[in-house]
């Protein structure tokens, strides 16, 4: 059973359906106890961090995800799912996050006018240097993918970083440590490419 986590930020039908669509059994819950339950664990959203963090604290689910991701079970975050690893976030705050991953979250600064915020649409991730993981979660080097985000994590330990995109600045697209991956773009929005990383969450062992 995977575990499509509701912390009130929404995002969460679109994700439940596109795991089911290959091959997944996902249940949209807000109940800590199926989250401790589950064999995998998707934290999606869309918002902002310190409405999806109150609403995590609030249902006890924050304590609940670090369990799990202490356990050694599959994590994997989409957008604000990636940003609430982290220490902390400058957005509304700084809030603190679940601090799984070392490093804070911080607003896009576009020196060109021709680079808005959000960063909304699609845009190619390449492999962070010094990554050897080749089609690493069914990504190939250069794949398109789709965002919509005004805020990016700057993770603090080297190595964390997989996948990167150019706006204006590199900025972490992808993070990685053990059971934890999680991207900022989204894959249920991704077509073919984000459905195969979909496919590799869902089957991994």
């Amino acid at each position: 059973m995977i575990a499509v986590v509701d912390s009130g930020s929404g995002n969460l039908r679109s994700v439940e359906k596109a795991l089911a669509a290959v091959g997944g059994r996902p249940i949209v819950t807000a109940d800590p106890d199926v989250v401790r339950r589950a064999d995998r664990v998707v934290v999606p959203g869309q918002g902002a961090f310190r409405d999806c963090m109150a609403g995590l604290a609030a249902r006890g689910l924050d304590a609940a995800l670090r369990e799990v991701i202490a356990a050694g079970r599959p994590y994997l975050g989409i957008c604000l799912g990636l940003q609430v690893l982290f220490d902390e976030s400058e957005e509304q705050g700084p809030v603190r996050g679940l601090g799984v991953l070392a490093g804070r979250v911080v607003r896009f600064r576009p020196e060109s006018p021709t680079r808005k915020v959000p960063h909304m649409g699609w845009n190619d991730v390449h492999l962070a240097p010094g990554r050897d993981e080749p089609n690493w979660r069914g990504l190939p080097d250069g794949a398109h993918v789709y965002f919509v985000h005004s805020y990016y994590a700057v993770p603090s330990e080297p190595g964390v970083t997989v996948l990167e995109c150019d706006y204006g600045v590199r900025f972490a697209a992808a993070v990685r440590k053990d059971n934890v991956f999680a991207c900022q773009f989204h894959p249920e929005k991704s077509q073919s490419v984000g459905l195969a990383l979909l496919t590799r969450f869902v089957t991994c062992a």
